[in-house]
């Protein structure tokens, strides 16, 4: 797959603390399949009883996470699906604990092809890592009770994911659908995708919800909402009138319900 041109950003793109730091692919080959790589920066005392509270907002990504509690050598390992809606994500590890995080952002369409199991009703779930990646799990999870920075995590998840590149679970179908929309930049409907992957609608839903989760029209809903906001953020001359045509909106009110209410 070429590499994404791409870069989803989260409600807090500009957050850098002890809790959350995000590191790029190194290898070029994992570019195109992985947004970053994230979490804590190493262990860290969590000091009161108060909730690590995070606000989520959709990024046509999918994650697995795990939380590592290194007084107890516990660790949760969950995946969690493209989501479409905002909400606040908790962490309430016990005061005292030293915890940390890690995690693998993938783009929406790309995790299938580290996965051994169909994405189908992932959307907005979350599950056991282990269910849908069971080979990484078993690899990486000893592993990150040992190596306490995110940049050895990441280097380790790489080497790993890389060596399943022979064996990635791919279909041509959604990786020109993919291209199709980040190329139009999510302002496509469900039949012009179909037409332009020489597809009918109802294979490409299957496919969609086998691969991604999703159906085709959310994702280009999402690819799109991700553009815009990515155009708010960095654009100091940002104009909502220009970006409903940009993005092939109706009218303002549609791009203001449809968008910025997320």
């Amino acid at each position: 797959m070429k590499k994404s041109i791409f870069m989803p950003l989260t409600a807090t793109p500009f957050r850098r603390t002890e809790e959350y730091r995000e590191i790029p692919p190194q290898n070029p080959a994992l570019a195109g399949y992985i947004r970053c790589f994230w979490g804590s920066d190493a262990p860290f005392a969590k000091k009161d009883s108060q909730a690590f509270s995070t606000m989520v907002i959709p990024d046509a990504c999918a994650d697995i996470i795990y939380s590592i509690d290194h007084t107890k050598r516990a660790i949760l390992g969950r995946f969690c699906g493209v989501s479409d809606a905002s909400f606040i994500s908790r962490e309430n590890p016990p005061p005292g604990h030293v915890v940390s995080t890690f995690g693998i952002r993938f783009y929406a369409w790309t995790a299938c092809a580290f996965s051994v199991d169909s994405l189908k009703g992932a959307q907005d779930g979350s599950c056991d890592v282990s269910s849908k990646f069971q080979w990484l799990d078993r690899l990486l999870r000893p592993l990150l009770l040992e190596k306490h920075s995110l940049r050895e995590r990441a280097r380790i998840a790489e080497e790993l994911l890389l060596t399943q590149s022979g064996q990635m679970r791919q279909n041509h179908v959604i990786r020109d659908a993919a291209d199709a929309i980040l190329l139009h930049r999510g302002a496509l409907t469900a039949a012009d995708l179909a037409r332009e992957c020489f597809i009918s609608g109802r294979q490409l839903e299957r496919l969609f919800h086998e691969y991604i989760g999703v159906t085709p029209k959310k994702l280009c809903n999402l690819v799109r909402y991700q553009y815009l906001w990515n155009e708010i953020l960095t654009n100091p001359r940002f104009d909502v009138l220009d970006a409903v045509c940009r993005y092939g909106y109706a009218d303002q009110s549609h791009l203001c319900l449809k968008d910025l209410s997320h």
